[in-house]
């Protein structure tokens, strides 16, 4: 009966579009065997770009963490004219006041080091009670929480700054001030490693260093009822400008004026500070991916160029003008898939095995959304690199092109 309805049966349609895949197949192996030096020195050029690239991406996630994971419905409040100016703890029960809010807390800049210099992460006095109603992306279990808050020195770290250093609950961590020195004259702070935390999403900072605000301000030799920045939910985000505007408001004219802002921008301006970190990468990449473009482009070029007489037989003997550009294009995106997957792997691999700077980015990974616009841009860098020489290889002549 399918006969009858169909002359072909479908799987003879099936085993035609296999066989016709296998030819091409073949045909476009073939071609790329046939100078074996240059094709490994293009497929190398293109792997190294697509190892760049992914280097590139997870050092540009580094420098924005927590942007992406940073909460749509947060304010940061600092001092109107440096966030190293601190603001009055009293500001807290003000802030909550005002409509729209719907909780506030307060975090300070601490800027101690631990052994040497180079030991750079974030340490921050806070209120634990505050902390993860404020910050529900942190997790830390029911035991470790209760831990620190029995412990007035015990701090909280995150699970990547642990790893980082080989430390474990029950250390004793000494943290040499370089602004808060104490009231008995001493400058060295001894903390509990009490409790560590991980985080819920993979682009979450567990880098930080959590301090118990009232150890901390009971200890230090000046600036009590002081506090660095405060963190401020509110319940509606679409009225984040509206709410950012009128706890300004509240402050304007006094001693220690405000400046509100959405927590993204807030962190975004600390990246921002050693400069445009995703313009610097972008720039880089685009002269990567230039070059190597002009390279494939070459190869192709080169490719069609000597195979001229052979192109020619090919359309002789049958093959349509859409077939030869086709072929064409898939020797092409055959040189760069290669490249290209091998060099996104390379990278993903070499990525995974951790930070290369020991430790100084908060988080460093490669982001799936990432891969896969390293996938589209194989295809692009195909096609571009290829359809010039296809157009070309469409376009001969039979008879002129046999002449040559």
């Amino acid at each position: 009966v399918s006969n009858r309805i169909c002359p072909t049966p479908v799987s003879g349609i099936l085993v035609q579009y296999k066989g016709l895949a296998m030819k091409y197949f073949y045909l476009i192996f073939s071609s790329l065997k046939r100078k074996k030096l240059r094709t490994g020195l293009t497929i190398l050029s293109i792997m190294v770009a697509f190892v760049l690239f992914g280097y590139l991406s997870a050092i540009r996630q580094a420098f924005d963490a927590g942007v992406e994971v940073a909460g749509a419905d947060r304010l940061i409040v600092r001092h109107k004219v440096s966030i190293i100016q601190l603001l009055p703890q009293s500001y807290e029960a003000k802030i909550e006041r005002i409509d729209g809010v719907d909780n506030a807390t307060h975090s300070t800049w601490f800027g101690g080091i631990y052994q040497e210099p180079r030991n750079f992460f974030a340490q921050m006095p806070i209120v634990p009670e505050e902390l993860f109603d404020m910050y529900p992306e942190l997790v830390i279990s029911d035991e470790h929480k209760a831990a620190w808050l029995e412990n007035r020195s015990g701090v909280l770290v995150g699970r990547g700054l642990m790893d980082r250093f080989g430390w474990k609950v029950g250390d004793r961590i000494p943290i040499n001030a370089t602004i808060w020195g104490k009231k008995d004259g001493g400058r060295t702070w001894e903390f509990d490693l009490v409790a560590v935390y991980d985080g819920a999403e993979k682009g979450t900072d567990t880098s930080q260093f959590f301090i118990r605000y009232d150890f901390f301000d009971e200890t230090r030799a000046n600036g009590q009822g002081l506090v660095g920045w405060y963190t401020v939910r509110i319940s509606d985000p679409d009225k984040a400008a509206e709410v950012a505007a009128a706890i300004d408001a509240e402050f304007a004219n006094s001693a220690q004026e405000t400046k509100a802002e959405p927590e993204g921008a807030f962190i975004q301006g600390f990246a921002n500070q050693i400069g445009n970190i995703g313009f610097i990468i972008m720039s880089i990449m685009s002269a990567v991916f230039f070059t190597i473009l002009l390279v494939a482009g070459n190869t192709m070029a080169y490719t069609v160029r000597e195979r001229t007489n052979e192109l020619a037989v090919l359309k002789a003997i049958g093959f349509t003008d859409r077939g030869v550009l086709g072929l064409v294009l898939g020797e092409s995106l055959a040189l760069t898939l290669v490249g290209g997957a091998f060099g996104l792997g390379l990278a993903w691999l070499l990525v995974s095995m951790g930070d290369p700077t020991d430790g100084s980015f908060p988080v460093f990974y490669l982001p799936t959304s990432n891969i896969l616009l390293g996938l589209l841009l194989i295809v692009a860098m195909a096609f571009i690199a290829g359809i010039l020489p296809a157009l070309q290889a469409q376009k001969l002549q039979i008879a002129d092109a046999l002449r040559r």
